[in-house]
């Protein structure tokens, strides 16, 4: 069983038994035929619909699917997410990142974001260069930026704190 939200708006329950597909309880009788590695066709009452995964986070459990030229954002929770959720603590599964340390030493040559800023997982914060090789360091969480302590031009060591969130 999975709980599926598509566009943080609408709830769907999905199970599979055997070769049968059962979205909120109800039977889906659709031939679903897998193109390439991102690209299925699907008939399904009296309607023809391609769907290309645009994107896809095993980890996170999210997809972006593009069903006839709509992009759908998916999020998904399995039965163990679900029992977190009831148990209270998948609060403390979500990463909390709270700054930002230099994983080298080297030179700041950007900074890409402002205080302020709210930034999503693996959005650019800055450019570090170290032995001759420019970095970009990401985010590593979904973070508001709340003090830079670097510019560029600035040198830094291994371990400086370069940014709080």
């Amino acid at each position: 069983m999975h709980k599926i939200k598509v566009n943080n708006k609408h709830d769907f329950e999905v199970d599979r038994k055997g070769d049968t597909l059962l979205v909120n309880n109800n039977t889906i009788n659709a031939d679903i035929k897998q193109l390439n590695d991102l690209l299925y066709h699907i008939i399904n009452e009296n309607g023809s619909y391609n769907a290309e995964v645009v994107s896809f986070d095993r980890e996170a459990k999210t997809a972006e699917i593009k069903v006839n030229n709509n992009i759908y954002t998916l999020t998904a929770k399995d039965q163990f997410d679900v029992l977190l959720d009831k148990m209270g603590l998948s609060s403390l599964m979500a990463a909390k990142v709270s700054e930002i340390k230099a994983p080298m030493p080297g030179m700041v040559l950007k900074v890409l974001v402002e205080e302020g800023a709210e930034v999503k997982k693996g959005e650019n914060l800055f450019v570090l260069e170290a032995m001759k090789m420019e970095n970009i360091i990401k985010s590593t969480a979904d973070v508001t930026v709340k003090t830079i302590k670097i510019k560029p031009g600035d040198k830094v060591e291994k371990g400086q704190i370069l940014m709080m969130f």
